[in-house]
């Protein structure tokens, strides 16, 4: 049984992958209408146990358009013309979106604004205010 190492603690077993040769559009020669070197890669996200809940979370939200509504993650791969490079490529994709996903957001600390940046504001506040208020004087005569 082969694991994919994504990071030092999540790893996932091969068998959690599905994949799907289809055939590719765009350039190609003769072997376009023969040969199927798309790779269509999917994963199921709900159903692994490779994945720590939180990480599962963020991976849904960051899958976006590629996430059925089963859960599964579609990444679909025809950059190459080999079969071969293209199941890399969908796959270091997958690995690449497991990575930022296992990467927890740091949470924002609160701070309040100085008192020299009040300051400066207000005054620019001022300023802007006084500069609009010198256009409502009477219009010129003519």
């Amino acid at each position: 049984m082969a694991m994919i190492r994504v990071t030092h603690s999540i790893s996932i077993d091969e068998r959690e992958l599905e994949e799907r040769f289809i055939r590719a559009s765009g350039p190609g020669g003769q072997n376009v209408n023969k040969l199927s070197t798309a790779v269509q890669l999917r994963f199921d996200v709900r159903r692994s146990p490779s994945l720590p809940d939180p990480v599962r979370a963020r991976l849904e939200r960051l899958a976006g358009k590629r996430l059925t509504r089963d859960g599964v993650i579609v990444i679909s791969a025809q950059r190459h013309r080999t079969q071969e490079r293209n199941r890399q490529d969908a796959l270091d994709r997958l690995v690449e979106l497991i990575e930022q996903a296992a990467v927890a957001p740091v949470p924002r600390r609160k701070t309040k604004p100085t008192y020299g940046s009040r300051q400066r504001r207000l005054e620019s506040k001022k300023r802007r205010s006084s500069i609009k208020g010198l256009r409502q004087g009477n219009p010129a005569e003519e």
